[in-house]
């Protein structure tokens, strides 16, 4: 299934068929308690024509189809046209005649050889795909197919329940869909076999007049995913109940910014129990973990998180420990953090953000919206006492509420970041005393913009290209840097996000994936190789490329003046943060070292944790990870971690990997249990 759906939080979920009596059939899209979207499917006889659009947050994909099933249910014609989510042009085409198929995608032509019955998985289909692959897979031996261009498909069942609506009570079915991307997809299946809902703990796509079952069916997504993630976290947390000796490693010490000589560092519960010689004698009882060597660092802080359940363990074995949440669904959030922080499923710390959001037609549907000075600064309030460590004002916010939205924040101990209101500034932000600047495009913006342009749209990353020839030595910039120097502010620019925005192209691998893209499952390579933008106007594609080195100028030119920098993604974070870290050595932003310090210890000491993480030190949290290389000449290194614990639990990737069928980078250490290599 395609990854379009991560592009936009994980928030377009496959959705659904037509009912067996109906040739036309209408799907709705419900997201933070509102239809944002919708899909209809037309079918007369074997031919199917579908038209989807969502539109949340001022943006979302919008796709045209027209599909032919023959035997089996199986595609034999599929055109499908229209734009993703950041408005890159779709066209891709597939059809198959006799024992020959061939198809058209981002990444060019492909064909093969077909000798027993496939399942084309489109690269750039609407959530109709569902419906195709569940018709197919129920006729299918086992459930199972071969899928084009590979990989394979199978159907998981599930329980059945009874859900009501306009049309009147219908028994489905829960089917899980594993084998082509990092997760499983969760359906309901109606008793005729067809797609009716496709549930998430966020959102759902769900047959039209059963709307009012959304609450219903999420907190049963949400309990479908704890399940799984609960068996996960019981075949690959390891808690051992004698002292841990990791031995032989080198610490990464925030305070020289070097390694330290060869230790060995002993861990007891959730603490480090302490860090002592190397020749020191081990204790009756131990467990010895072999360090071969290897660095051990302090856990990493991903600050530009909307941490789901699904990418909680990954971020953990990418070495993150600790995440910054800059927007969710408060009660989903709430119970995810409970089940992580008490053990019941892996994943980081959480650092929590208040999102509080204007009411507009381009409202992103997150945390508490609102539609008055009075009730804005009640969320603030709302926030301040369920003990949020900021809140985050975003793009439909009025802009003349700012000032008191942020004294109040102040006053309840908390700090303020956010983007950059509509028809506002970030110099007008600035003034009005947020403490971060989030996104660096969010910060840049009105030295390229007129009055009046709006930037709830995409507007506010298509206006990038306006940097093409623009002049970094202009007084408008020295004002607005100056300004964020006299106010001691920070900034959190996601320049990952901007690298995938400006320089992914249809049919390359980008950048950032080079060094884990043939790690990944079929289709979750096929999304990792298509554009984010539409680049076809002339000269477009030119003046987005300009674009990137001008954010990267104004990067560097910010930590050059003292302006504190944090590493955030907004990406999902796990091997896209690592590419976040990288971008700053490779393009000479600050130097490895710099780079570590500021992922861990920096970042501790920044959001007030620095007493108890981001160095490894006796009477500190266990949260480190351990590598064979040494990122303090290469950060590139913190790619192949072996060993992460976090809270003093021990995980292995090798392990963890293969269960989201993922290829791992590296092997286990070795762990010896035996008392007896104890005196």
């Amino acid at each position: 299934m395609s990854k379009n759906r991560a592009l936009i939080l994980a928030l377009l979920l496959t959705a659904a068929p037509t009912m067996a009596c109906a040739e036309t059939t209408t799907f709705s899209f419900i997201f933070g308690g509102k239809v944002v979207g919708h899909l209809i499917a037309d079918t007369k006889g074997d031919v199917t024509t579908v038209d989807y659009d969502v539109k949340n947050n001022g943006r979302g994909p919008t796709i045209a189809e027209v599909i032919k099933t023959g035997p089996g249910g199986l595609p034999v014609e599929w055109s499908i046209k229209g734009a993703t989510t950041f408005g890159s042009k779709v066209e891709e085409h597939f059809s198959q005649a006799g024992g020959h198929a061939e198809w058209l995608d981002s990444t060019g032509k492909g064909s093969a050889a077909v000798k027993a019955p496939a399942l084309y998985v489109a690269q750039a289909a609407s959530p109709w795909s569902g419906e195709i692959i569940a018709q197919a897979l129920l006729k299918a031996p086992n459930m199972t197919l071969a899928a084009l261009p590979g990989g394979t498909l199978h159907l998981e069942k599930g329980e059945t329940l009874t859900v009501n609506g306009a049309s009147g009570p219908v028994q489905v079915t829960r089917y899980d869909l594993v084998g082509i991307d990092l997760e499983p997809e969760t359906m309901l299946l109606d008793p005729q076999g067809h797609l009716f809902a496709d549930p998430s703990p966020s959102g759902i796509m769900i047959r039209k007049g059963y709307e009012g079952e959304e609450t219903r069916l999420r907190k049963l997504a949400a309990d479908w995913s704890t399940a799984r993630f609960v068996d996960m976290e019981k075949a690959v947390a390891h808690h051992y109940a004698a002292p841990v000796r990791i031995k032989n490693v080198r610490l990464f010490d925030p305070k020289t910014s070097n390694l330290t000589e060869p230790v060995s560092v002993l861990v007891r519960g959730r603490n480090i129990a302490a860090v002592e010689p190397l020749d020191s004698p081990p204790t009756p009882g131990e467990v010895t973990v072999d360090g071969a060597g290897g660095t051990l660092v302090a856990g990493m802080y991903e600050m530009h998180a909307h941490i789901q359940q699904g990418g909680a363990l990954l971020n953990l074995v990418a070495g993150i420990t600790t995440v910054r949440d800059m927007g969710n669904d408060n009660a989903v959030l709430d119970k995810l953090i409970q089940r992580m922080d008490s053990g019941e499923i892996g994943g980081p710390h959480v650092i929590r953000s208040g999102f509080i959001e204007g009411k507009s037609p381009y409202s992103a549907n997150n945390g508490i919206l609102v539609d008055s000075q009075e009730k804005a600064i009640d969320a603030v309030r709302w926030y301040g006492a369920r003990d949020y460590w900021q809140i985050k004002i975003y793009n439909s916010m009025n802009p003349a509420w700012v000032p008191a939205m942020v004294k109040e924040a102040h006053l309840l101990g908390m700090r303020v970041a956010g983007h950059v209101p509509a028809f506002a500034t970030a110099d007008e932000m600035i003034g009005d005393g947020y403490d971060e600047m989030t996104h660096i495009n969010q910060f840049m913006l009105q030295w390229v913009m007129t009055q009046g342009e709006d930037t709830r749209t995409l507007f506010r990353l298509t206006a990038l290209k306006r940097f093409q020839n623009f002049d970094l030595s202009s007084p408008k910039v020295a004002h607005t840097l100056q300004l964020m120097v006299d106010g001691h502010k920070a900034i959190d620019p996601t320049l990952g996000i901007h690298e995938n925005l400006l320089l992914n192209r249809d049919g390359q691998t980008p950048s950032g994936a080079v060094d884990y893209i043939d790690h990944l499952p079929i289709g979750a390579r096929r999304d990792l190789v298509k554009a984010w933008i539409d680049t076809s106007a002339p000269g477009d594609d030119a003046a987005y490329r300009a674009a990137w080195p001008k954010l990267l100028a104004t990067t560097k030119m910010l930590h050059d003046r003292g302006i504190f920098i944090v590493f955030g993604t907004d990406t999902g974070g796990s091997f896209t943060y690592h590419r976040e870290l990288q971008i700053y050595q490779e393009k000479g932003i600050m130097t490895a070292p710099e780079i570590l310090k500021r992922a861990t210890y920096d970042s501790a000491k920044y959001t007030g944790q620095d007493q108890r993480m981001g160095s490894i030190e006796k009477g500190k949290l266990a949260d480190f990870f351990l590598i064979p290389g040494d990122p303090t000449k290469d950060i590139k290194a913190i790619k192949t971690i072996s060993m992460v614990v976090k809270d003093g639990t021990f995980y292995y990737p090798s392990e963890v990997y293969p269960k989201f069928g993922i290829t791992p980078f590296t092997t286990a250490p070795r762990v010896i249990e035996a008392s007896t290599t104890a005196r």
